[in-house]
């Protein structure tokens, strides 16, 4: 029964560590020596015996035993009973759920609870870090707020851009990996403060002998998005002297829109009435009889299109005569030199899909290789003093595709639009027009453009440990010197060459040339006809216009840490220990935009400015471990735990954070626990410092826009009463900008955390197997949270608002001006209430049957709420449920050990929204309550409701040989469906809202094969 053991090893901090509460007596016996019902924990203390923190302690009975350090506390015990919940998953649970890397393994179900993550599915999409990285944030609370730890001591932040302030999980040594320890409650008194919603520990394999060599491969059953990974991992052990090491290779390929069939017409998915089916009331396409795809509000971009002054043309659609500002070529006409024959079009008439577009990818491509070295050696001074040593490098290669639209606008009078047009005043004088009106726009489907990624992350730690001066008393002492150097590419447009190339001459007949001097390489602008509104460019001209920027970023940190702990005196239930300590971090980021970005010369993309700045904190801790009473009746285990810190940032000065912690256990088999703490957290780097940044939402995320066809009788009356037309069109795009807080008064947040739990772990007859439950309630409360809104969401919630108000709410933050242009202010500040409350649930049930051991784990959380709200005036809002933030989330697994072989079998589960959505939307700020009568009229426009969510995987490891092993299996195993919305409130994938609990490959089959030398 090897592996069944291995894997109730790993898995009973699964489960029973689950902070069970197991006596000393418990903790210490071994196979021959169990009582009925009990679980043998000598394997278990052997597995989890600490990588980075290992001692010998006398038992009650007088044997020796392991002491170790659990994930949440620094305090070494005999046991594995803590005061809070711990999850930790094994190496071999990884490899038979089929993750292919730990990075993978992280933001699973099985450790982010349903909490969305940024994961490899946010390619296109601007997220913190750059695209390509991967994060992890608990309890939905963001990784800001989530301490990531490699054997106990903080990894670095890493990433490119200027917005680098989490862990990037593709920096970890997936080869080297022996568990995780996930603690998903506040530890900022024992950790630091961006310990607020929890710790994640990644701990390597310390005891490795020889050489390991494994391959992997997960192979979609789309035939795209395949996964290998390779590596080899060795290790030598002697009397003084160990070293392992490992080297990986991962790549992953990428999975494009135009491989998955759920994107293949993404709609806008309108109701026409309650019960009415997705798309009913859409805008119905003549040509198929069914809504149209791919319009702008869903996946399409207006493109082969001209826009002029307002003036009578053709319906494109129906031949009727009507008054236009946007018209597309007659096919086939070529139309006059002086008016190329036009027909008029309007929001859902007008061209809006390129084939070029699916191009773009739901999984982003990337190579990693990775190499980790750990060393340690045994000084006989210092109090038996062991050095060690740990380095970890590795650079990523990613890179995505995006389809970009060209805008050309034309200037009044300029030679190269038609005659019949160049009196006209179509915009304003904007930055490619020279100083004049445009009198023409041409919305060009240009193609593709790359971008890449090049992030290089090293972690050179090292230190020493031993005995301290007193019996037993131990000291850990680090330094640690971690840094990103990274570089971001990116093609685009360069506005001063389209502004150059759009100012001409004409020659002669046809023939242009640029007016400047200063650009001997100006090519100018093709002349406007229906091929270059087609995007018939000429090759040369998209060389000029186009150019490839690079930027880089830097990120360093120097951790230094001193920690001692060993017991004082002795207490009933056992020592009292103690654990003191001091820490200092210093880290600096150096983000340098390319110098077009920081010019704002980039076309209708972000402009930025350098993003510089440090920080440092101080910090010194306590804590104590007080077992007040221990195996006796009416107190089989009865402990307190307490930890204090103080924290003094050089940005924002000092601060306590304390927590305290309890557990009881008031008969064997049922035990208590209960903790309350605080914490103080510093904004990050970025947050503080983040060079002023510009981007630019399209034209179309007014909310004003043609609102007169719009289904939201909120926006309507809004936007009407600031006086806009019904037929308004917004003709320029948004303009964002985002902003570091440093200057603005952006504060520290503070926080609370409790929690509570019971444990059932009932005396089972030995027959009967191993049952364990525990079931925890936490409560999180952030004060003066640091974030941003989105601009998005700025401008929907200020539009959207029932008692809207120009100058209030939400709406503050947008401004209108006299030519109706947008700006929105999407800096950092301090929201007044972040809070998430709910429970945890875990079961773990082993036996044998014969020969086969069996093991059932089952782990889920329900959210009671995730609310916030931004301003204080305002009432909280309960996002509990909605898409993206689950109410519900579960993972079940089950495992069978034959003995060279084993099954394994296990679901993901995430609950749907049935109408949380919609309350979500009908939030009254005024009155802190929902409008059933406006939540029932969405309910008739917008399908926002997502069914529950079920994911299967399934697996078989074959021990071939005893130095053999082989695994496969399949993720996803029925290829489950994936929700289906209206495309309004969400970002989303064809009509698939984006969430990283969604499996958006679909079925994949992934075999693992490890060899031992």
């Amino acid at each position: 029964m090897r592996r069944i053991n291995r894997t109730l090893a790993g898995s009973s901090l699964a489960a029973v560590s689950l902070a069970l509460f197991s006596t000393p007596a418990f903790a210490q016996q071994t196979d021959d020596t169990d009582e009925p019902g009990e679980v043998a924990v000598e394997e278990v203390v052997e597995e989890m015996d600490s990588p980075y923190q290992d001692d010998t302690v006398t038992n009650a009975d007088g044997s020796a035993g392991d002491a170790i350090v659990i994930t949440g506390s620094r305090i070494r015990r005999d046991e594995f009973s803590t005061t809070e919940p711990i999850t930790v998953i094994t190496r071999e649970e990884v490899t038979q759920a089929g993750f292919n890397s730990a990075a993978e393994l992280l933001q699973s179900n099985q450790v982010s609870q349903g909490s969305a993550q940024i994961n490899n599915y946010y390619g296109g999409f601007v997220v913190d870090g750059g695209t390509g990285v991967n994060t992890i944030g608990l309890r939905g609370l963001g990784p800001a707020r989530t301490l990531v730890l490699l054997n106990g001591h903080r990894l670095a932040p890493a990433g490119t851009r200027g917005s680098v302030g989490a862990v990037d999980a593709n920096v970890l040594p997936s080869a080297m990996l022996e568990r995780v320890e996930i603690l998903q409650a506040g530890a900022s008194s024992v950790y630091g403060s961006d310990a607020v919603a929890g710790v994640v520990n990644i701990i390597t394999d310390r005891g490795l002998e020889g050489l390991v060599l494994e391959g992997q491969a997960n192979i979609p059953e789309i035939g795209a998005g395949v996964e290998r990974r390779i590596s080899a991992s060795f290790g030598n052990q002697s009397d003084r002297f160990g070293f392992i090491g490992s080297v990986e290779y991962y790549k992953r390929d990428a999975v494009r829109l135009n491989d998955v069939d759920f994107t293949s017409c993404p709609i806008e998915g309108y109701l026409d009435g309650a019960g009415s089916e997705l798309g009913s009331g859409d805008y119905i396409d003549p040509l198929t009889g069914a809504p149209k795809c791919f319009t702008i509000f869903n996946g399409g971009v207006t493109i082969n299109t001209l826009g002029l002054p307002r003036r009578v043309g053709v319906d494109r659609e129906t031949g009727a005569l009507g008054v236009f500002n946007r018209f597309v070529p007659a096919p086939g006409v070529a139309g006059t030199p002086d008016a190329p024959e036009l027909l008029g079009v309007n929001l859902y008439t007008r061209d809006s899909f390129d084939p070029r577009s699916q191009l773009e990818e739901i999984v982003t491509p990337a190579e990693i290789l990775t190499g980790y070295a750990q060393l340690t050696y045994d000084l006989d001074i210092l109090g038996d003093a062991e050095a060690y040593l740990e380095v970890l490098g590795n650079r990523r290669e990613s890179s995505s595709i995006l389809y970009r639209q060209l805008s050309l606008d034309y200037s009044t009078g300029s030679p190269l639009i038609p005659e019949a047009y160049r009196d006209g005043i179509f915009l304003l004088p904007n930055e490619i027009t020279n100083g004049n009106f445009a009198a023409a726009r041409a919305f060009i489907g240009f193609g593709n453009t790359n971008t890449a990624q090049e992030v290089n992350f090293y972690r050179v730690g090292g230190g020493l440990r031993g005995d301290f001066l007193l019996d037993d008393w131990r000291y850990d002492a680090w330094l640690s010197f971690s840094g990103t150097d990274a570089t971001y590419e990116n093609e685009t447009f360069l506005t001063d060459r389209i502004a150059r190339s759009l100012d001409v001459t004409e020659v002669e007949p046809g023939v242009f040339v640029c007016n400047t001097t200063s650009d001997p390489n100006c090519v100018p602008a093709p002349y406007l006809d229906a091929a270059t509104i087609g995007g018939d460019l000429p090759q040369a001209y998209k060389d000029y216009i186009l150019a490839n920027v690079i930027g880089t970023t830097k990120y360093d940190e120097t951790v230094v840490a001193l920690a001692v702990d060993g017991p004082v005196f002795e207490m009933p239930g056992g020592d009292v220990q103690l654990a003191l300590g001091a820490e200092y971090r210093d880290a600096s980021i150096d983000d340098q935009p390319p110098a077009d970005s920081v010019n704002g010369n980039l076309y209708n993309l972000t402009s930025a400015s350098p993003t510089v700045g440090s920080d440092s904190v101080w910090e010194v801790f306590g804590e104590v471990f007080v077992p007040i009473l221990g195996d006796v009746p009416g107190a089989y285990t009865l402990n307190l735990n307490g930890s204090a810190r103080y924290t003094e940032y050089d940005s924002y000065g000092g601060d306590w954070t304390y927590k305290v912690a309890g557990e009881w256990e008031p008969i064997r088999g049922l035990g208590f626990r209960g903790s309350y703490g605080t914490s103080y957290r510093a904004p990050a780097l970025f947050e503080q410092f983040l060079g002023a940044t510009s981007g630019f939402l399209s034209s179309s995320a007014d909310p004003c826009d043609d609102y007169g066809n719009s289904n939201n009788p909120i926006v309507v009356a809004n936007c009407a009463s600031i006086g806009l037309p019904a037929d308004f069109q917004q003709n320029s795009g948004i303009t964002v900008f985002n902003l570091g807080g440093a200057g603005a008064g952006l504060e520290a947040e503070t926080s609370t955390n409790f929690g509570a739990g019971v444990v059932l772990q009932p005396r089972l007859p030995a027959a009967w197997g191993d049952l364990s439950i525990a079931v925890d309630y936490f409560d999180i409360e952030i004060n003066n949270g640091v974030s941003q809104v989105g601009a998005g969401s700025i401008l929907s919630r200020c539009y959207g608002d029932p008692n809207f108000s120009p100058s209030t709410g939400f709406c503050r933050l947008v401004v209108r001006d006299a030519n109706n242009e947008l700006t929105v202010n999407n800096s950092y500040i301090n929201l007044a209430t972040d809070k998430v409350r709910g429970f945890d649930l875990n079961l773990r049930y082993a036996r044998n049957f014969g020969d086969v051991g069996a093991m059932l784990t089952m782990r889920g959380t329900k959210f009671e709420e995730q609310s916030n709200k931004l301003f204080e005036e305002e009432f909280l809002t309960d996002f509990n449920g909605i898409i993206t933030a689950p109410e519900w989330s579960a993972n079940a697994e089950l495992g069978l050990d034959f003995g060279d072989v084993a099954l394994r079998y296990g679901v993901d589960f995430v609950s749907g929204s049935p109408d949380y959505t919609y309350q979500y939307f009908t939030f009254d700020e005024g009155t802190g309550e929902f409008d059933p009568d406006l939540e029932e009229f969405y309910r008739s426009i917008f399908y926002l409701e997502s069914p529950d969510y079920w994911t299967h995987y399934a697996s078989v490891q074959f021990d071939v040989t005893e130095d053999f092993q082989l695994t496969a299996g399949v993720r996803n195993l029925f290829d489950a469906e994936l929700p289906q919305i209206t495309a309004v409130g969400f970002s989303t994938y064809g009509n698939t809202p984006l969430y990283s609990g969604y499996d958006y490959i679909g079925r994949r089959f992934f075999i693992n094969a490890t060899a031992k030398f």
